[in-house]
């Protein structure tokens, strides 16, 4: 039953904290969650890449997305993960406050971010999934990566 809804436009959006607010995630991009790890830093890595872990034998690039967002750092925490994201052939594991569920949206639950604003910075943002009460911005990882190896 379930997954016959999923197919009528609902899609799953893993659900993370960063600061005070929900962000999500499209679940098939979804690699892995880790709780954080010996992060090596990179030196002339932007500031908002925290630095590389060995992953399995795999060496894998750290977003804080706090600091990519503008907002203050925050020392890692029994709450913090790091989301391993995968498209293709490369892996960019994300820094979050911590990770809350798995939340299915359907089409009419998400709004663009255009309706908002044409701020062409905002290319990251896939819109903004409501449900239940819960708002979340909902993220297009594939940009965050592409920029990355740009």
């Amino acid at each position: 039953m379930e997954n016959k809804a999923l197919a009528k436009g609902k899609k799953q959006y893993v659900i993370f904290r960063i600061a005070d607010q929900d962000f999500g995630a499209d679940i098939h991009k979804v690699s892995i969650i880790e709780k954080t790890m010996n992060i090596t830093r990179v030196p002339t890595a932007p500031s908002y890449i925290t630095g590389v872990v060995n992953l399995r034998g795999d060496i894998i690039p750290v977003m804080d997305l706090r600091i990519k967002f503008g907002l203050e750092p925050k020392e890692p925490d029994d709450d913090t993960r790091i989301i391993m994201f995968k498209l293709n052939d490369v892996t960019l594991g994300v820094m979050v406050d911590s990770v809350d569920e798995v939340v299915n949206f359907d089409d009419t639950e998400i709004e663009s971010v255009t309706n908002i604003t044409n701020d062409r910075t905002l290319d990251y943002i896939a819109g903004v999934g409501k449900s239940g009460g819960r708002i979340a911005t909902l993220l297009h990882i594939e940009k965050l990566i592409t920029e990355l190896i740009a």
